[in-house]
């Protein structure tokens, strides 16, 4: 092995080779300022960065948060007002972001090409420890007042800003209200007690001088961690580090650290309400009871407790999970249920949901016995096996299809680095795994360990949220008042100053700054060939099979894909319950507790669901399928391969209460998505009348489907409604198992010979296509206005306009000219201006439609006003030809983003079954290479006709009176 070698600024600490990952990581010093660097080194062109302080908030103002979003808006060498958004236009990224986390706050990003990692790592570093900090910017990202008529100091007095707008979004969720009660009664006096985020009643205590001080105090490089992963050498990337920003800085001896939180000598018990906007309120309390376990820097003690919240929680047949489950004190396991380890010390939780408040120590008693009885009589051995081999997997699989490979080991990595621990042991786990394995041998092993950490810890917490539909009234007349006495004490020239502060706003906001001191990638850094997976036949006579060759780490990925048959709507609208009770209960001889705990013994995952979409030519005819996935270690192939045999034969509907439980935890699970989906579930409903599909997906996974699903869970109060929902869950079931199928192998070479034996030893007398009649769906393409009621602070706007399939010429125009708008006038207007925290458009070729969106929208009648001037703005603009080359270099990033070997090999197959075959789609980026100015201004002429559009608003009961009568009202 080669030494490792370092830049002068830097000193070489140790470096470990980890042969489950391949990678090398590496650890050094900045000698002058203390400054950690951590190198994963690997043979891997996507390179990865992360710089991260150390953020410890003393209040829920949300400074950490705050300085997030402001620190990214001008720096020392780039003195321009939006230089993170504005190289998100100049980049071939595959990722660019910022995280602000309970303790930390992260920027990262990664990039496959070399030119365009190095300007990214530029202004990075600038915007981290050079930062302007324009107090403009801080009152844009952050907080101001302003009043509600632009200039008018008659009118009401209002608070505006994205971070404020952000949270207010956040904090409608129950779960993160759940989560920021719950830490902070756990954490009475540490950093954990705040909502690192802010809260919004808080954040307008947040001065600018406040901000800047804790810039000063916390991003110096004495207090950084620097992670960087890919094929890049640590001395190239520490030599940027020092020259760009260590130099400049002197080390720092004040620590920055978050101190051992002062324990309980007897467990709390806590009532507190939250706010849901609705009349009815009966089975809407939580419950959740958290314990503070050690400290998450020690390796050992991290894998104990993932492996001890694994054996209670993972699945249906764990014991503290079944416990939850079958009782009657809640509908569901609470989202709250498992193990929180990127805190310094790590805590533990387990709930319900869906009960009432009286409750709670029923609920208390179930938990405490539960575990009693496990400290009493133990788990089994195979259970325990069982969970380790699930740490295992976790440990060996390479990822990418969410985030960068790189980049989830970074995070993985990073707790241990930022509370001074052990980043390498953290990354390694192989040791803590060996280690577990001798330690499980002992029956009292797991018994052990609850009665240590949980029934004999006495800092301990038990939390009732109850539902309260006054608490947002109040909550707005609190904040309304406060602005209204705010108001009444200002004299004229503070009134005036309001005024001046808006007009000084909206001029940054739209002066031109001078982009060409921002380093940038033009097309002639693109490569001209997009790089997919080969696959090839198995070669099996009479099976359509197919097999790609991947890096995959000694795991193999098996599909069986089966054409979805023809089926009533009724039966359409129960897909997603179908395919989620397909793995989830009994199979053959195993009841579900059963069935679970077998697949978390040979398998890393084993799930099925639908896939439909429009034809490349066509969005009125589709296909649709229904994928059977699983992933194992290698050993065990032919168990995987038997369990899907198994399951198509003999899939059991037939346990119904467990059914009724399953169908309530997907209520529960789907309501709470929409406070931090609910742009993409007002774009399904903006579009669910263009085309078949999108209005399947609308029905199925969207806001109908939510709807839909709360009919059902009411229904099942009945018996008899049960039983015929299990005979329709079996009828679908036996419609799919007599479908025309098709398999795909996903793995290394030397187990392709393996896996195909094993396709042809359980598959040759499969279904063929002769008689089968395949699912369709009836043609529609018009237009709906609706508004969707819910409990939330803020809205989310979705407008969509009939377009093109993927085969027409205007197609690539129009997925330009999402990029385009949304670079150019969407987020000034409805971000900046608007103070939403996010807003876009794009063409979804699939279903043939262009839509607009925000996110956590304080407006609703500006935005889709504004939605229909981007149209006009087009036209009656000059375009740029840079604003063009940024908006295409947008769309090639996003087309030519990796994902994991497996995943890319899955796409690959997936898209080629829907006709969008490697070449269609190398065609396809070859056409938005070609896009012109003329064509942008031509298809936004021709498509985005306000009087073609769909209007979907996802708002309050409130929000929705802006909106005319001729929308459709509907509640969730």
């Amino acid at each position: 092995m080669q030494a490792v070698k370092s830049h002068p600024s830097f000193r070489f600490l140790r470096h470990q080779t980890i042969d489950s990952l391949n990678v090398e990581v590496q650890e050094f010093e900045h000698q002058a300022t203390g400054a950690r660097h951590y190198h994963i080194a690997a043979d891997r062109d996507e390179n990865v960065f992360l710089v991260a302080f150390r953020t410890v908030p003393e209040d829920s103002t949300g400074v950490a948060h705050m300085l997030e979003h402001t620190a990214l808006c001008g720096s020392k060498r780039y003195p321009v007002r939006d230089p993170f958004f504005m190289m998100t236009r100049r980049s071939l990224n595959t990722f660019m972001n910022a995280f602000t986390s309970s303790d930390w706050t992260a920027y990262p990003f990664a990039s496959q090409n070399r030119k365009d990692f190095f300007n990214l790592l530029d202004v990075y570093l600038d915007a981290a420890f050079f930062s302007r900090l324009d107090p403009l910017d801080f009152a844009q990202e952050g907080h101001r007042v302003e009043f509600a008529e632009t200039g008018n100091p008659e009118s009401d007095l209002v608070y505006k800003g994205v971070v404020f707008n952000e949270m207010k979004g956040a904090m409608s969720s129950p779960v993160s209200t759940l989560w920021q009660t719950l830490t902070r009664y756990l954490f009475p006096t540490t950093t954990y007690h705040h909502n690192s985020g802010g809260e919004p009643s808080c954040i307008p205590d947040l001065s600018y001088e406040g901000l800047v001080e804790f810039y000063r105090s916390h991003y110096h490089p004495s207090n950084a961690v620097f992670m960087t992963f890919g094929d890049i050498d640590a001395q190239e990337l520490q030599e940027r580090f020092d020259s760009l920003a260590l130099s400049h800085f002197e080390r720092n001896d004040e620590e920055i650290s978050v101190p051992d939180e002062k324990r309980y000598f007897a467990p709390v018990r806590i009532e507190e309400a939250y706010a849901l906007d609705q009349e009815e309120l009966a089975d809407h309390t939580h419950h959740v009871m958290g314990w503070l376990l050690p400290r998450s820097i020690d390796l050992d003690e991290l894998m104990q407790a993932h492996l001890l919240s694994r054996v209670l929680l993972d699945n249906s047949s764990s014991p503290l999970r079944a416990a939850l489950e079958s009782s009657d004190i809640g509908t569901a396991p609470s989202p709250l249920c498992g193990l929180e380890d990127s805190n310094r010390e790590m805590s533990f939780m387990c709930g319900v949901e869906g009960s009432e408040p009286e409750k709670a120590a029923e609920f208390e008693k179930l938990v405490l016995d539960t575990l009693e009885q496990v400290a009493r009589d133990g788990v089994s051995q195979e259970m325990v096996e069982a969970q380790l081999h699930q740490l295992e997997l976790s440990q060996r699989e390479i990822t990418g299809d969410s985030y960068p490979f790189g980049l989830q080991l970074i995070l993985g990595a990073l707790s241990a680095g930022i509370h001074r621990g052990d980043a390498l042991a953290a990354l390694n786990v192989d040791p803590a795994l060996e280690k577990l394995r001798d330690a499980i041998k002992d029956p009292d092993y797991i018994p052990s360990l609850v009665r240590r950490w949980l029934l004999d810890n006495p800092h301990r917490v038990r939390l009732t949220l109850r539902p309260d539909n006054q608490l947002s009234a109040r909550r707005d007349q609190a904040e309304a008042d406060h602005l209204a006495a705010m108001k009444a004490a200002m004299s004229e020239t503070e009134k005036a100053e309001v005024i001046y502060l808006a007009e000084k706003l909206e001029a940054r906001q739209m002066q031109v700054d001078d982009e060409s001191i921002l380093p940038k990638v033009t097309l002639e850094d693109v490569p001209t060939e997009l790089n997919l997976p080969q696959g090839s036949s198995m070669g099996l006579p009479n099976l359509d099979s197919a097999w790609y060759s991947a890096g995959t780490n000694g795991l193999i990925y098996e599909q069986v894909i089966l054409d979805l048959p023809a089926l009533s709507d009724e039966q359409q609208a129960l897909l997603p319950l179908y395919t989620h009770c397909l793995t989830e209960l009994g199979c053959g001889d195993r009841d579900y507790r059963e069935n679970q705990a077998y697949q978390s013994q040979i398998t890393g995952g084993f799930s099925a669901y639908t896939s439909v979409r429009g034809m490349p030519d066509d969005e009125q005819k589709i296909s649709a399928y229904l994928v059977l996935s699983g992933k194992a270690l290698a050993v065990n192939r032919d168990p995987l391969a038997d369990l899907m045999v198994e399951t198509l034969d003999k899939a059991r509907f037939d346990e119904t209460q467990r059914l009724k439980e399953i169908v309530s935890h997907m209520r529960s699970r789907r309501e709470q998505s929409i406070t931090g989906q609910g742009h993409g579930m007002a774009m399904l409903a903006a579009c669910a009348g263009f085309s078949p599909a999108s209005k399947m997906a609308h029905v199925t996974r969207g806001l109908e489907g939510v709807r839909r699903l709360k009919t059902l869970d009411r229904s099942l109060a009945e018996q008899e409604e049960l039983k015929a929902l299990s005979e329709r869950l079996a009828e679908i079931h036996r419609l799919v198992a007599g479908a025309p199928r098709r398999f795909l192998s996903v793995g290394e070479e030397e187990h392709r010979d393996a896996m195909t034996k094993a396709i042809e030893q359980r598959w040759s007398d499969a279904p063929s296509s002769e008689g089968f009649t395949g699912f369709s769906l009836p043609q529609t393409r018009e237009a709906v206005q609706q508004v969707w009621m819910t409990s939330t602070q803020v809205n989310f706007c979705a407008k969509a306009f009939p377009t093109v399939t993927v085969e027409h010429p205007d197609a690539a125009p129009l997925t330009v000219l999402g990029e385009f708008l949304r670079n150019n006038y969407l987020h000034r207007a409805i971000r900046e201006k608007g103070g939403a925290y996010g807003a876009g458009a794009s063409q979804d070729s699939g279903d043939a439609v262009f839509r607009f969106f925000s996110y956590r929208d304080p407006r609703i009648s500006g935005t889709l006003d504004d939605f229909d001037a981007a149209a006009r703005w087009i036209s009656e603009n000059s375009i740029e030809p840079q604003k063009l080359e940024e908006a295409v270099l947008g769309v090639v990033s996003s087309i030519d983003k990796p994902g994991s070997p497996a995943g890319e090999a899955k796409q690959t197959y997936h898209s080629t079954l829907f006709g969008r075959t490697p070449e269609q789609r190398q065609r396809f980026r070859s056409q938005i290479l070609a896009v012109g100015i003329d064509d942008l201004r031509r298809v936004a002429l021709e498509y985005l006709q306000p009087e073609r559009a769909a209007v979907a608003v996802v708002t309050s009961t409130k929000g929705a009176e802006e909106l005319p009568e001729s929308f459709e009202r509907i509640e969730i």
